[in-house]
């Protein structure tokens, strides 16, 4: 068993104020300057913060930026929040590749199947991963959410008898103080007709801390709740990153893990099986691994699907089925297992598949994707 990595909290920093979420949200690191306390930024990464500034807001927690390796601009911590001149560069790239506002019965409720939503309950995060499916909405004020926008979908979910499953999201649900979040719970729980509740949050990657025994009781109040989480790399696999999903596990609250194939970060069958058994270690079920979105500024992420295919090909029948996750594409028709027979195929740059309901999608999703310019 591979031993742990522990964050490098600096000497000046007490440990309770480092292991303080309230202290991480207030220090995070938010241009160049602050960086470079943590990295040695390349001229890539200095002149990207500079250029994507006013396009999509820089945030790091001092906890995650002390998982990047210092010295190496390919560190796949650093890959996925420190900004790129890549970005730049991608002609393909949508606002909203999933045509989410289309989907939206009040603001920032998502409905794509029958009995289950998505409600963005806010549009913050304890930083800003760069391939942000939501990327359009986080930091932006006029994604946020007042108590009186909260109740307004809490009241259309109390209006809406087929809706069973409430997935909240956002931004990050965990954002909120543990107030705000137990009434938004209980609002929900109250509603007769809404038998599961779910948090889709990276704070238990991006700021553990914030998984207190306060919060973990607060949330077993609330059962049947679930939480799913998302780590993309076995670096992310903290002492403080296990300890956070242990206290929730044994509040009784079950864990899973939906990743995204990211280029550079882990499309390698080596790192995939790394990290989904050590997933396994700490109680986490790998639940899902997404095919990176079509989204704006995210091009040098993206891999062909074929590779993710071979990947997961690769991982059955060489560790536990529990530790497999599916590999997906999510589609406005919703999401669509990347595996016989869903997957029909490819057709020039397109790789075609059908959704759960037998309805075609057309991925634009070249064999050769270009290298990005330098």
């Amino acid at each position: 068993m591979s031993e742990r990595p522990r964050s490098r909290r600096p000497a000046e920093v007490a440990p309770e104020e480092w292991s303080d979420w309230s202290w991480q949200m207030r220090h995070r690191i938010r241009d160049a300057a602050g960086l470079g306390a943590w990295i040695d930024p390349s001229d890539d990464e200095r002149r990207a913060i500079d250029a994507l500034g006013d396009r999509f807001r820089f945030v790091i927690t001092p906890y995650y930026a002390s998982l990047m390796d210092p010295e190496d601009p390919a560190c796949p911590v650093r890959r996925q929040v420190v900004p790129r001149l890549a970005e730049l560069d991608d002609a393909a790239g949508l606002a909203d590749p999933l045509d989410e506002v289309a989907h939206s019965p009040v603001k920032n409720i998502v409905r794509v199947y029958p009995d289950r939503i998505a409600f963005c309950v806010n549009n913050e995060c304890a930083l800003y991963c760069r391939y942000c499916l939501r990327k359009r909405m986080v930091g932006e004020p006029e994604w946020a959410m007042k108590k009186r926008e909260l109740q307004a979908g809490i009241d259309w979910v109390r209006e809406t008898p087929e809706i069973r499953d409430v997935l909240l999201t956002g931004g990050d649900p965990l954002i909120f103080n543990d107030e705000r979040l137990g009434w938004l719970l209980e609002s929900l729980r109250s509603i007769p007709h809404v038998e599961i509740l779910r948090l889709g949050t990276r704070l238990p990657v991006t700021l553990p801390f914030r998984v207190t025994p306060a919060l973990c009781d607060l949330l077993s109040s609330f059962h049947p709740l679930w939480v799913n989480t998302h780590f993309n790399h076995p670096k992310e696999l903290s002492e403080e990153a296990a300890a956070a999903c242990d206290r929730l596990t044994r509040a009784g609250i079950p864990v899973g893990n939906q990743s995204v194939l990211l280029r550079g970060v882990n499309d390698d069958e080596r790192v995939m099986k790394t990290l989904c058994e050590g997933l396994v270690r700490m109680r986490v079920r790998p639940y899902y691994v997404y095919q990176a979105q079509l989204l704006e500024g995210t091009g040098h992420f993206r891999v062909p699907i074929e590779r993710g295919v071979e990947i997961f090909r690769a991982l059955r029948g060489r560790t536990s089925g529990f530790a497999i996750p599916t590999y997906v594409l999510d589609t406005p028709y919703g999401k669509v297992p990347l595996s016989h027979p869903y997957l029909k195929g490819r057709e020039g740059d397109d790789v075609v598949v059908e959704a759960y309901d037998g309805r075609l999608w057309r991925e634009p999703n070249p064999l050769d994707p270009p290298e990005p310019a330098s």
